[in-house]
């Protein structure tokens, strides 16, 4: 589903790229599954800011996605593709055979209309979930869970995807999206295809109003605060002396890794995403 270019007919349309939202058949969600969304403008229980630059923004409602696709072996219709204010990819609105209706993240080729099932035998064609051990390989995969009935939590976002690379003794290679190769059970569920709305990436609010619209605050550059605000405040003229970029707080800001050392789950890791990008450069 391609972006769009609106006609410049005002100075936040002149450079604005915008989702097309031609393809989705409703702008009315399935009520029962809705739920009501507390917004915390990035405060903790205590009111101290623990995450900058949130807040305000339209209200919103959170859908229930099916994540977990353990209706196996019945066959389900997709009814609806929808938008959905909580990700950035589209969901779709599917019914089981039983009456049963679900939310799921949208697969890329999934259309309204067609059919979809869960199960370890199951064709291989976008929508269908079924264990990574029945996933032949170079085969693309989203909604990925992280150990079996977990639920899943990777490859959710638009346009991502994993890729089923090889399986050897119970456990499955994925390469995700970040170019990490990673070892998972093969009794861990994923849907096939890639997730939906890929341009979203290339959208352009335009204007600040959107930002704001979406819940995003401003963002001020240390080098324009005083010495007294951010390690990059003060001086003559807009460099700031001594050191690498840092946060607000004196942290490093680029090239640190934020991942806690000696986890049990490294030994599942087989070429790490900061490796693979060396490689391919």
């Amino acid at each position: 589903m391609p972006n769009k270019r609106p006609n410049p007919i005002t100075p936040g349309l002149r450079n604005a790229i915008l989702p097309d939202f031609s393809r989705l058949t409703t702008d009315e969600p399935y009520k029962p599954l809705l739920r009501p969304l507390k917004k915390t403008g990035g405060r903790n229980h205590k009111g101290r800011i623990t995450v900058r630059h949130r807040g305000g923004g339209h209200k919103r409602r959170y859908r229930l996605i099916d994540f977990s696709r353990d209706k196996q072996n019945i066959p389900a219709k997709v009814v609806t593709r929808e938008y959905d204010p909580n990700r950035s990819s589209w969901i779709m609105l599917v019914q089981y055979a039983d009456g049963e209706r679900r939310y799921i993240v949208c697969p890329l080729e999934l259309e309204v209309g067609q059919e979809i099932i869960s199960g370890e035998s199951v064709e291989a064609k976008p929508g269908n979930a079924m264990p990574l051990k029945s996933i032949p390989s170079g085969q693309l995969v989203h909604n990925i869970e992280f150990f079996p009935g977990g639920k899943a939590k990777l490859a959710r976002s638009a346009g991502t995807y994993a890729q089923v690379m090889s399986m050897d003794e119970g456990m499955v290679r994925l390469r995700l999206p970040s170019g990490e190769i990673r070892l998972f059970k093969g009794d861990c569920m994923a849907t096939i295809g890639q997730v939906s709305n890929a341009d979203h990436k290339h959208v352009k609010s335009g204007k600040a109003g959107r930002s704001r619209h979406l819940g995003r605050r401003p963002t001020v550059r240390g080098t324009a605060m005083n010495p007294v605000d951010h390690p990059h405040g003060g001086g003559e003229g807009r460099g700031y002396v001594g050191g690498p970029p840092r946060t607000f707080a004196g942290k490093l800001a680029k090239g640190v890794r934020t991942r806690k050392p000696h986890k049990p789950s490294d030994a599942l890791i087989v070429t790490r995403a900061r490796d693979a990008r060396r490689r391919r450069r």
